[in-house]
């Protein structure tokens, strides 16, 4: 690429701003008036606006034709800095004018053009932006690695970068992985005096989180806090949910409460950063992300339908069926309406604890908020009533359940058969095999079994 032709060139100031160098080049602005009577396309006055209308349209081949007019022969470092200035918000124009520089000069022109840009701080009114602009262009087309050798050889001729594209490129490498790329930037920066700010910091918040080395964080604070920075949520946010991926919740915690000393106030992030961290350990800190849920509804924090549902389905699995009706109730009290799986598995954990009569409360609940019961739902409550010798109402639900176009399943018509057979209804399971077979065709070896056993317990006690 161009950068690639001024490796000789030195210059060690380390400003943001272009040193006064001795122009090599002699030509000055064309200002002939005579010019004006030639045709736009070969008046030299018209260059920059041609040429930048060009690259706007990346239309190559008119730049090349202005080439073989001869209007490049006295393209000076001033009209090449306004031609990189008005496409700086355009980073396609900009890289289309690079490459075709590259393309189209010799070595030898190469490095003059350049040589004469880099000596024409007292010209005109560019920077290093301009390297600034073709870092950032790497990067927005996806070439990380360009924009990251761009930076090296900026910084090597003694050129500081803006923090806006070093960001730029700290977040670019961190997209792609390349964490070891991120430090040697952040040495660079520290190296020639680039001061971060909140963005950096957030970035290298991220890229420490990303690495896993959270025995860092503590070390990485008391630096940044030593130059004067303030962090803000956003880092403290990004911190907290590292440690919570890591399973140190008492970090997490200790963190959150030095936040809170400092004087920010938490917001929804990072109150469900840390009850998902709860979450993922022993009951007891699944009870305190519950509490901690109830504080803040308390304090007026709306919390999401999405936490709700996360803790009342883990609740369920440690076997705590209750506590999770009381949240799905305080959920619906808060204006959600708790989704088809949170119901069906409420539902399924209360049936299988013998709680019967709650799960049915759900199940009609559910069916009022426009939510369809699974057959899993309808198959544990009908095991659950079975089990209570409640089979004729199981019956009953087994039809709703037909009713509503789900199939019925073995685990189901075993569950009436032995129900029914415990309550030695021997008409009704006799009925009820028959159903099966006619309409669903199930022929089960088990549910035979059962009935034949209660008809010879029946026939044994007769006699």
């Amino acid at each position: 690429m161009l950068i690639g032709s001024i490796r000789n060139f030195k210059h060690r100031n380390y400003s943001t701003s272009l040193s006064p160098l001795q122009s090599l080049s002699s030509h000055k602005p064309i200002t002939n008036p005579l010019y004006n009577f030639l045709p736009q396309s070969n008046n030299p006055n018209n260059v920059v606006a041609l040429v930048c209308s060009f690259l706007k349209e990346n239309d190559h081949a008119s730049l090349d034709h202005l080439k073989e007019q001869g209007l490049f022969s006295r393209f000076t470092s001033l009209e090449l800095s306004r031609v990189l200035l008005r496409c700086q918000s355009d980073s396609s124009a900009s890289l289309s004018f690079f490459n075709w520089l590259n393309a189209n000069v010799s070595d030898c022109e190469r490095s003059n053009v350049y040589d004469s840009l880099l000596s024409s701080a007292n010209d005109c009114n560019w920077d290093p932006v301009v390297f600034d602009m073709l870092i950032k262009t790497y990067l927005r087309y996806n070439m990380v690695t360009d924009g990251f050798h761009a930076f090296k050889k900026m910084v090597k001729l003694g050129f500081v970068p803006s923090i806006v594209a070093t960001n730029c490129l700290l977040n670019g490498l961190s997209k792609m992985d390349c964490l070891g790329k991120c430090w040697e930037v952040h040495r660079e920066m520290l190296r020639i005096e680039i001061r971060p700010n909140a963005c950096t910091i957030n970035i290298l918040a991220h890229i420490l989180c990303k690495e896993g080395h959270m025995d860092k964080v503590n070390e990485f604070l008391e630096r940044m806090e030593e130059e004067g920075f303030d962090l803000d949520i956003v880092t403290y946010n990004m911190l907290i949910d590292g440690y919570c991926k890591n399973r140190r919740l008492k970090d997490a915690v200790y963190l959150y409460n030095i936040m809170c000393t400092r004087g920010l106030v938490p917001d929804l992030i990072t109150y469900t950063t840390l009850i998902y961290g709860l979450c993922y350990q022993n009951l007891d800190r699944m009870i305190s992300a519950v509490n901690l849920v109830v504080e803040l509804v308390r304090y007026g924090i709306m919390v999401s339908p999405d936490i709700y549902c996360y803790l009342i389905l883990a609740l369920c699995n440690e076997d705590r069926p209750f506590a999770a009706k009381s949240l799905l109730d305080q959920m619906s009290q808060n204006g959600y309406v708790p989704n088809a799986e949170v119901y069906n598995e409420l539902i399924g954990y209360l049936s299988r604890g013998k709680f019967v009569e709650e799960a049915l409360e759900l199940k009609i609940e559910m069916v009022s908020k426009g939510l369809k019961p699974k057959m899993s739902a309808y198959g544990a409550i009908i095991g659950g009533m079975c089990e209570l010798r409640r089979s004729m109402e199981a019956l009953s639900l087994m039809q709703e359940m037909i009713e509503s176009g789900l199939p019925l399943d073995i685990q189901i018509c075993r569950s009436l058969v032995y129900g029914l057979c415990k309550e030695k209804n021997i008409f009704e399971v006799e009925s009820l095999l028959g159903f099966y077979a006619k309409e669903f065709q199930i022929f089960d070896a088990e549910c035979y079994n059962a009935i034949v056993r209660v008809l010879s317990e029946a026939a044994c006690g007769k006699q």
